[in-house]
């Protein structure tokens, strides 16, 4: 049988530091954490979010070893309403890095929290 998106979500979420805007926003402060937006190039066209770094859900495996091989690096991830970026989460995760953290909410709130 076939799993369902939310299905999927709700798997990779199990086990997965997941956390709202303002506290990803308060702890990259403190741990130079980098924010990262798995959305697709037109979506952050549309609506940029202040401070991160865009890498596609599709492109993530392959990009991030490139660009931030310490597996130990704080890295938070959000997309338009938290499911890509527990996907994403989930496969950081599997081929390595630590300090992984989905961000829960959507784009907005996001966008909202990191332009203060």
């Amino acid at each position: 049988m076939l799993k369902t998106l939310p299905e999927l979500i709700a798997e990779a979420s199990t086990g997965l530091r997941v956390v709202n805007a303002a506290s990803a926003r308060n702890e990259i402060r403190e741990n130079q954490g980098i924010l990262i937006d798995v959305r697709e190039p037109p979506e952050v066209q549309a609506h940029p979010s202040q401070g991160a770094i865009n890498i596609p859900r599709g492109v993530l495996e392959v990009k991030m070893p490139e660009l931030y091989p310490d597996e130990n690096q704080p890295i938070y991830l959000h997309c338009a309403t938290g499911g890509r970026a527990r996907l994403g989460a989930e496969q950081l995760e599997r081929i390595g890095y630590r300090r992984v953290t989905a961000i829960s909410c959507g784009v907005e709130t996001v966008c909202e929290v990191f332009d203060e």
